[in-house]
């Protein structure tokens, strides 16, 4: 009874780790895209690039950021088994300060259901020195 019980628990552990193989994959090309720092107003689309890696369609579902300030678009179509596909992410340059947002992706990914991306950088207005700019220089460093 006992050897039966240990085959069909061997036998339902194989099934299901053969079945996480197969599916949609998603991987990324990069999970933080750096912008830098740019000016206020500056272009401030950037593009998350990803393949399917898996032996199915790929379908992203969702994707939604942390904040109004960052728009994402997701594609429209699976993406095939072995084709590239992109997330489209802008954020509004308008507004002068540090970038530290995260975009939640969803899909149908066996690997990976839910991926956050990241995306940092700094906007800053060239027409406004800061406080520290104007900061005159000490003895030591003249």
């Amino acid at each position: 009874m006992k050897k039966t019980i240990f085959m069909l628990f061997l036998l339902v552990s194989g099934l299901i780790s053969h079945a996480q193989d197969k599916g949609a994959k998603i991987e990324f090309k990069a999970y933080t895209i750096d912008y830098g720092t740019i000016n206020k107003g500056a272009d401030g689309i950037r593009t998350f690039e990803f393949t399917n890696t898996g032996d199915e369609p790929l379908i992203v579902s969702n994707v939604k950021s942390s904040c109004g300030c960052t728009i994402p678009k997701k594609p429209k179509k699976p993406i095939l088994p072995g084709e590239n596909g992109e997330i489209e992410v802008k954020y509004d340059t308008n507004r002068v300060n540090p970038i530290r947002k995260t975009i939640t992706v969803t899909s149908n990914a066996v690997n990976a259901p839910t991926v956050a991306l990241k995306i940092t950088g700094k906007v800053i207005d060239p027409d406004k020195e800061s406080v520290l700019d104007k900061k005159q220089k000490s003895i030591i460093e003249q």
